[in-house]
């Protein structure tokens, strides 16, 4: 067990944790913004960062301090915390991300990871090597086997009270990824970053990268803390939690600000484009639009930059309250309806509810089934699964309606779950707000809870009573359940197909 992090509350994948950073004697509560910090160019301050935006922990470069003549003096003799004026933990990276744009670097892991030791960094990273989307495999597989090298030579190294990374590499391969996972995890690293996912997410390749990301959980144990490396844009918080993601690094503040991008938690606009701000933050209270774009490029950029910044820690902040209050899916699927591909992403990540269902917890304050995909989520999972352990005999009405004393039981029939006996409507997630006009996909997930329980009963007569079900909902049904439509249809046995 590692003894750097420790979990405190659960929703589907996501989680609040505390990380110990030792070395500079804090403990970070995650999910956590890393806001990155180019040592050449604050565009914001750290002691500001850590002032006005309530940053604790923030990261830099640790190759460009390593290969710059006076920041590295600077670093070596003062110490990254003085030379930043910022009390929170650090964390610096390797140069990975130079060798991935560059072909080669001119530093080792144990080179780079001693050097971040001396410049007092918290949490260092060794040089891994990064394999872009859709690599072939073989070259995965390689590059893979360096990295587990380096993450062994990292082990050997004398770093003090200084966490390590173990980054997990693999490209687009889950096997990989998953296997990478396992043999980080091993190690005895600290903190374990999900790689090489940047080209992803500026593709807006959101459901790859819950496929990644659910292959490296896979590998790990649940006291492994999760670093999305770029995963910067307020948009996708949401959703990564979701995943299981607890740290997330934003150069996208800065980034988009010097390219006139305004961030919100929809996708980005221009500022050509905006005559009003949908903002009350201090940047958007004191500004219109055209009062910031008249401004000199430096003002301008600055002033974006706290906008970009103050919304994505306003982001995270709301991420964490959903988690706390057990409604983090449902902030992800508000978020989804701001771009098609963060639909597709959703839509994978509840491909994988059976592995969000381990840690989601079993009872919560409420379930608002608002969409389609509300029917895919664990809680619906874990019901349907518990139908399968309930043994039920005679005659049984499974109802939408009322209770029907001419039938041995009446149980409830609610889309998405499907049937329950009464004396549950008060248990969550039964208890569910659905709407009155049921979506197909919650029609259909409700009958798969009949056959569940139909299933496991074969000598029980069960008959569905149901609001104007879809065709492809009745056509789920086990043959012998006898359907009867509410309001007026006709008993009738249902066939093979469902007609």
């Amino acid at each position: 067990m590692r003894d750097t992090f420790e979990v405190r509350a659960f929703d589907a994948g996501g989680r609040i944790g505390e990380l110990r950073v030792p070395r500079a004697g804090v403990t970070v509560e995650t999910p956590a913004l890393l806001p990155v910090i180019n040592p050449h160019i604050r565009t914001i301050p750290p002691a500001d960062l850590e002032r006005e935006f309530g940053a604790e922990i923030l990261i830099t470069n640790g190759y460009s301090l390593h290969g710059s003549d006076d920041l590295r003096e600077a670093a070596l003799s003062r110490g990254l915390h003085d030379l930043y004026d910022f009390s929170g933990a650090i964390m610096t990276d390797s140069g990975s991300f130079q060798l991935a744009e560059y072909g080669d670097i001119d530093v080792d892991t144990r080179e780079i990871l001693e050097f971040q030791r001396d410049v007092g960094s918290d949490i260092g990273t060794p040089v891994d090597v990064p394999t872009p989307p859709d690599a072939d495999r073989d070259r995965a597989e390689a590059d893979l086997a360096t990295t587990r090298e380096r993450l062994a030579v990292a082990e050997e190294v004398d770093v003090g009270e200084m966490l390590v990374n173990a980054p997990v590499q693999g490209s687009t391969y889950p096997d990989l990824r998953e296997r990478a996972a396992r043999e980080a995890y091993a190690t005895d690293l600290d903190v374990f970053p999900v790689g090489a996912v940047v080209p992803l997410l500026n593709a807006y390749r959101y459901d790859d990268t819950v496929d990644v990301v659910a292959a490296a959980k896979r590998g790990l144990g649940a006291d492994a803390p999760v670093h999305l490396f770029g995963a910067g844009h307020p948009m996708m918080f949401a959703l990564a939690v979701a995943m299981g993601c607890d740290l997330f690094d934003s150069a996208a503040y800065a980034l988009y600000a010097r390219d006139d991008r305004y961030l919100t938690v929809r996708g980005t606009e221009h500022l050509e484009d905006l005559a009003y701000f949908p903002c009350s933050c201090p940047v958007c209270a004191d500004y219109d639009p055209g009062e910031v774009a008249a401004c000199d490029d430096e003002t301008r950029e600055r002033l974006l930059a706290r906008h970009n910044l103050r919304v994505t820690f306003e982001e995270m902040a709301r991420v964490k309250q959903a988690v706390r209050r057990g409604n983090l899916l449902e902030l992800v699927d508000a978020r989804a309806r701001g771009h098609p591909a963060m639909v597709d992403g959703y839509r994978t990540l509840l491909d994988h509810a059976q592995d969000l269902e381990r840690s989601d917890p079993v009872g919560k304050d409420a379930f608002f089934a608002v969409s389609a995909e509300s029917a895919r989520r664990p809680e619906v999972l874990r019901h349907q699964e518990r139908l399968e352990r309930l043994d039920v005999a005679g005659e049984v009405l499974l109802s939408e309606g009322q209770k029907n004393d001419a039938y041995d039981a009446t149980w409830r029939l609610v889309p998405p779950f499907g049937p329950f006996p009464r004396a549950l409507s008060e248990t969550y997630p039964l208890t569910a707000e659905v709407p009155e006009r049921r979506s197909r996909a919650a029609c259909e997930a409700a009958a798969d809870g009949v056959a569940a329980l139909a299933g496991a009963n074969p000598d029980a007569a069960f008959t569905v009573a149901h609001w104007e079900w879809p065709a492809s909902a009745l056509a789920r049904l086990p043959d012998g359940v006898t359907v009867r439509a509410l309001g007026g249809g006709n008993d009738r046995a249902a066939d093979a197909d469902g007609s």
